[in-house]
């Protein structure tokens, strides 16, 4: 366990990464500078306590409504889409469930030892990256639904079966991917006693592996979805600016409130990170004032990503027809006092037609 104290070498440690400071105890560096970073732990120990218990509890309400309708409501994942949802939302609770870890720390220090200092890291990477791959399957299947829409209806069985099997190599491709967290998440204490759950990386090889930490979350978490994302919903728009239906505009205003929300919410941070990784690679800002700023702006940026965990309940799920009105049902159910004869009507209504409008395909 490497001891961190509240003045860096600006070559070695210039980041935040993605909870807490990264850490270097190399000691081959050229000692040209230390940088006080204090004030960067006292901004995150008013900042990031207050919002990351509020993205928690918004987070966690709007996930498990979407679970619990799929268990209770619906009874059975009926379509691709549907199994997708259904994992995200898992995949999106797991992640908010370590967030009042971060709090914790953030707040008070790591207080919950080494073993649970890994799990936890191990945790919030395998949903993190769960989370964006189920996004980019999402997509996919919006694309097939609607671009291919013969191949999709002949294909219906199948593609429920392969949807279940891609969401296993999602979650063991996750748990591969989440691997750095597992060797090199540490509890370390700095002079002052305090202390964090980090990212410590071996001294020898420090900057390669940082890098390729950074790239793998850079590349899988944001780079890959996005493209996949830019490229489904253009032919999706074409499609649809193709097509004779008045839903049309409906359709096409969920597809730009999706895209914007994942890019506004992913790049800017994102962005940082390939800042971060440029400076393992070179170190180009050596001003310590900078420094502090970046690692400020890397704490803000972070949490204006994790926001996506709780935008996802509303953008794929609740502006969907049959989800809305599936809660609807509910919040009448629950003010009326009728909840069990409501469901059973409910459940012995007729079924809905096979063929769906653009909206409901896009915003199931």
């Amino acid at each position: 366990m490497s001891r961190e104290v509240d003045y860096y070498i600006l070559p070695t440690d210039t980041g935040s990464g993605d909870y807490g400071d990264y850490d270097s105890t190399s000691t081959t560096e050229p000692d040209i500078g230390f940088c006080d970073k204090s004030s960067v732990r006292t901004f995150r120990k008013y900042y990031e306590p207050l919002l990351y218990w509020l993205i928690f509890c918004v987070g966690a309400v709007g996930n498990l409504v979407v679970i619990w309708i799929y268990v209770n409501v619906r009874n059975r994942l009926k379509t691709m889409t549907d199994v997708y949802l259904f994992n995200l939302a898992l995949a999106d609770l797991l992640f908010l469930g370590t967030l009042p870890f971060w709090a914790t720390d953030a707040n008070s220090g790591w207080t919950f030892g080494l073993a649970t200092c890994k799990m936890v890291s191990a945790v919030y990477k395998i949903n993190f990256f769960s989370s964006m791959l189920l996004l980019t399957c999402i997509s996919v299947d919006r694309y097939i639904a609607i671009v291919q829409a013969t191949k999709a209806q002949n294909f219906k069985n199948k593609r429920l079966f392969y949807s279940k099997l891609v969401c296993v190599a999602i979650w063991l491709l996750s748990g591969l991917l989440s691997l750095p967290e597992f060797l090199f998440a540490q509890v370390k204490t700095d002079a002052r006693d305090r202390s964090s759950c980090s990212m410590v990386y071996w001294n020898n090889d420090y900057n390669r592996t940082k890098i390729l930490v950074l790239s793998l979350q850079i590349s899988m978490g944001f780079c890959l979805p996005f493209l996949v994302m830019l490229y489904c919903y253009t032919v999706i728009i074409h499609t649809l600016l193709q097509a004779r239906n008045f839903e049309k505009h409906k359709a096409l205003r969920v597809i730009f409130a999706v895209v914007a929300v994942f890019v506004l919410s992913q790049l800017p941070y994102n962005s940082l990170l390939v800042v971060e990784a440029t400076q393992a690679t070179n170190i180009t800002i050596t001003d310590c004032k900078v420094v502090r700023h970046f690692d400020i702006a890397t704490q803000v940026m972070k949490s204006l990503a994790y926001t996506h965990s709780c935008l996802n309940p509303v953008l794929y799920v609740f502006i969907g027809v049959r989800f809305r009105r599936d809660l609807l049902r509910i919040l009448r159910a629950c003010a009326c006092g009728l909840g069990q004869g409501i469901l059973s009507k409910q459940n012995s209504a007729p079924k809905r037609p096979s063929v769906m409008s653009d909206t409901e395909i896009l915003s199931l």
